[in-house]
């Protein structure tokens, strides 16, 4: 009968061998951790690049941001089963332009986008090439900006660009000629970007 002291002599109970479950669990555990710092060091390598073609895409760094952050979730979603592709590079490009895609669609039909902010200051002289650039990249629509940014500021190929799209190759390079030749008509003939 127990008086309602502990026998602080007794030897404690020997710990039992883990089970099936416990086993398990801490092999689910390790999997776990091993697929987190795979992912982690796969955002830290490729952020930045997503990011800028984002940024080319909708001229916003905070929507670039989030459009790449978009990516990088539904690409966690299916990391089990992609991690092992062959080319995550190119499977993430291709992700962001969807959801670039997918963000372009839903955009408010109330949105107003001005050319001009009021008051701005002039831009310096460095920057004109780029903002001229930039202004002439967004009049086009929004699969031949793709084309373009992929194809010359991504410096990737016709064959890459179409799997990354979902078109033709006949497509790119038609759609690509046919947005330079726009851009080169809005910069004029005599535009050096000096």
């Amino acid at each position: 009968m127990s008086s309602g002291h502990i026998d602080v002599c007794a030897t404690p109970p020997t710990e039992r061998p883990a089970g099936p479950l416990a086993r398990w669990s801490a092999a689910r555990r390790r999997e776990r951790s091993t697929r987190d710092e795979d992912f982690s060091a796969f955002v830290a390598a490729t952020a930045p690049r997503l990011r800028r073609t984002a940024y080319l895409m909708c001229r916003d760094w905070h929507l670039a941001q989030d459009l790449t952050q978009i990516t990088f979730t539904r690409m966690y979603a299916s990391w089990t089963r992609i991690r092992h592709a062959a080319n995550l590079d190119a499977y993430s490009r291709r992700v962001l332009m969807n959801v670039v895609f997918d963000q372009r669609s839903r955009r408010s039909g109330t949105e107003v986008v001005c050319a001009d902010l009021p008051e701005r200051p002039e831009p310096a002289a460095t920057t004109d090439l780029h903002v001229a650039l930039m202004t002439a990249l967004a009049t086009l629509p929004i699969r031949d900006q793709a084309i373009v940014v992929l194809r010359h500021w991504e410096d990737q190929s016709v064959a890459t660009v179409a799997r990354t799209l979902g078109i033709s190759e006949s497509a790119v390079k038609m759609r690509d000629a046919r947005a330079l030749s726009r851009i080169r008509a809005l910069l004029g003939d005599g535009f050096t970007g000096n």
